[in-house]
């Protein structure tokens, strides 16, 4: 009876607008397309002001992703770390480990730089490679 239950309940929700509006999110509305990471092309270089009570200024990219043309706004980790990055550059772009959500005072910036030019960032930082 309890798997009958559970299935019936399953299609019953779907039959709600609202939580169907939430919940059935498009492969095609995600910019990764439901990927962990995604290449694409430095546009600019930008930096985004941290929330309150923080003040700080957060070293950021506009990357334009190779598979859908999408624009996102990845975050570069470590400290010096916009230095290994030029215009142009393809990177490697992660999530920032919320699923999709912005991560601490950085508000709308959902994803990071994990690669330069097929380098990792942290090699880089740790002058490992060139």
């Amino acid at each position: 009876a309890a798997r009958k239950l559970l299935s019936h309940r399953r299609v019953q929700k779907m039959a709600s607008k609202r939580y169907k509006n939430s919940h059935s999110v498009s492969v095609w509305k995600k910019p990764f397309q439901c990927a962990s990471h995604a290449a694409g092309i430095v546009v600019e270089k930008i930096a985004v002001e941290a929330k309150q009570p923080n003040s700080a200024i957060r070293k950021c990219v506009r990357v334009q992703l190779k598979k859908n043309n999408k624009r996102i706004t990845a975050f570069v980790p470590k400290d010096g770390g916009m230095s290994f990055i030029d215009e142009n550059d393809e990177v490697l772009v992660g999530g920032f480990g919320r699923s999709g959500h912005a991560v601490g005072d950085l508000p709308g910036v959902r994803f990071r730089i994990v690669k330069v030019a097929s380098t990792s960032l942290l090699a880089l930082w740790l002058r490992k490679k060139e």
